[in-house]
């Protein structure tokens, strides 16, 4: 279980992050939704301790991760693997090193000096590549690869730090439709097989509903909506957008009550 209490980020006298307050069970696939400079990014940067809070604290079942320093931290760290918008993989390298960069956490700092990786670590890496339909590119260097192609290489890297948590940041902001789908249903595929929590930045409302068992909605820092894709309202999505309500969400809502009504249609057919 992952709880934040009375989380505050603020750059200057602004809050980025204002009071945040929730639970995450394990296992959970939750979207965090709302417009740009809603305060998400920062609240997944805090949760990795890359930003330390001002305020508030982090807890990772009797751990304090507000309060981790040194060695505890990078293993914290390792826990909680991070995906970014712009894949943040070495270029230069080949798409093998760069999954097996993942494994760093789990090294003694010696052999990661030496930048030898044990013939253990290869397999994970080949698998992890395998799995996400990316093995026949490990020898290609990353820069090579399309958008998507980098992205699974990132959430391959993510697999192999074995976390409990995956922690991505718009993993999709600037991929084609077509990626977007593959990249989600990695995330998806690994949420349920794996039972790894994956905490999921999002813009767009109908791949929240699509992929999410639950969504978390930010407003100018604050969670503004905690709960279940149906019951997302007209009115709260034009709080979470504003002007945006009609492009982000039109599509969305419509989605929505599709998944209430075959929720309902199950209810019904499970009761008789």
């Amino acid at each position: 279980m992952l709880r934040i209490e009375g989380l505050t980020k603020c750059f200057g006298d602004k809050p980025a992050v204002d009071n945040v307050s929730l639970s995450i069970p394990k296992g959970e696939m939750v979207g965090i939704i709302g417009r740009s400079g809603a305060g998400k990014s920062t609240l997944l940067r805090m949760i990795n301790r890359l930003s330390d809070p001002s305020e508030g604290r982090i807890l990772s079942g009797d751990r304090d991760v507000t309060r981790l320093r040194g060695a505890s931290l990078r293993a914290w760290r390792r826990d909680t693997a991070m995906i970014f918008q712009q894949f943040n993989l070495v270029g230069r390298l080949d798409v093998l090193t760069n999954v097996l960069l993942g494994r760093l956490n789990h090294r003694a700092a010696a052999l990661t000096l030496v930048k030898s990786f044990s013939q253990d670590d290869k397999i994970r890496a080949i698998a992890a590549l395998e799995r996400l339909d990316m093995g026949a590119y490990l020898a290609q260097r990353a820069e090579t690869l399309s958008g998507g192609q980098q992205q699974r290489v990132a959430i391959a890297r993510a697999l192999v730090q074995e976390p409990s948590i995956i922690l991505a940041d718009e993993p999709i902001a600037s991929l084609d439709p077509r990626n977007t789908q593959v990249v989600m249903d990695a995330l998806f595929r690994i949420n349920r097989e794996d039972g790894i929590t994956v905490i999921c930045n999002l813009h767009h409302l109908d791949i929240a509903a699509k992929y999410c068992d639950r969504l978390i909605g930010m407003a100018a820092g604050r969670i503004v909506f905690d709960g279940a894709p149906h019951e997302l309202t007209a009115e709260v999505a034009s709080e979470l957008y504003g002007i945006e309500a009609k492009d982000a969400g039109a599509e969305a809502l419509q989605h929505l009550q599709a998944i209430a009504q075959e929720e309902a249609q199950r209810a019904k057919q499970s009761a008789a």
